[in-house]
């Protein structure tokens, strides 16, 4: 929690000063809007669907877009790992997407030297890195599974025991383990209950996003709706 006020009030303060918050996932984002007026400042999404934001007040910062080259098929968490591990903030790294088999990035444009330099492995793969223009993927639109359950509430443990067919016993052992993210932190509360648009993920498994409850059974069951990022 420190951490989250810490990064909250600075940002603030760069908003205030005419500055611009580097890329903000959903929670951080949710934090600092809260702290300061909505008219005060504007968003920049690099594409349509883009999870991490930038907010700014008078120029939009320089962010580059490179795709990634490689002859393996590419995973998102190696990718991640392995941009930050070349000690690289998260916050100076924006979505990464994986469509098609093709694999891109956004990063902050003070770094973009560093980053074609330094990142030319991932995992056991050699990779090479080859720029866009930052409005190559303007409109593209994240790629999803849709699904539709029944279950007999939206606890997150009873869902995602549906989802990844499984006992709750074995649920609540992940969330144990912190194995779960609920909206950008590791969920510690198996009770909670899933509202529309909340984002989740299960370690080795996958990320989802619950839509909602969208009709109800004979028995009082409830028929909801997810998706699954592809």
């Amino acid at each position: 929690m420190k951490k989250n006020n810490y990064i909250t009030e600075n940002y603030v303060e760069r908003l205030l000063n005419n500055k611009y918050t580097f890329f903000l996932d959903q929670k951080e984002y949710s934090l600092v809007s809260s702290k300061i007026k909505k008219n005060y400042y504007n968003i920049y999404k690099p594409y349509i669907d883009s999870e991490k934001v930038i907010l700014y007040t008078d120029k939009i910062p320089k962010i580059s877009l490179f795709e990634i080259k490689s002859y393996k098929e590419l995973k998102h968490q190696d990718i991640l790992g392995s941009i930050l591990s070349l000690n690289i903030s998260s916050n100076y790294l924006g979505d990464i997407i994986i469509s098609n088999n093709r694999y891109f990035f956004y990063i902050f444009d003070e770094l973009k030297d560093f980053i074609k330099d330094n990142l030319i492995m991932i995992g056991n793969n050699k990779v090479s890195l080859e720029e866009y223009p930052i409005e190559y993927l303007e409109n593209y639109e994240r790629e999803y599974e849709k699904y539709e359950i029944i279950v007999s509430s939206n606890r997150i443990d009873n869902v995602l025991a549906k989802i990844v067919k499984t006992n709750r016993d074995r649920i609540i052992q992940k969330i144990k383990d912190k194995e779960i993210i609920l909206n950008y932190e590791i969920l510690d509360k198996p009770s909670y209950v899933l509202k529309e648009n909340d984002i989740f993920s299960v370690r080795r498994v996958g990320k989802f996003k619950y839509i909602g409850i969208i009709n109800h059974t004979k028995k009082d069951n409830l028929v909801i709706s997810y998706l699954k990022y592809v």
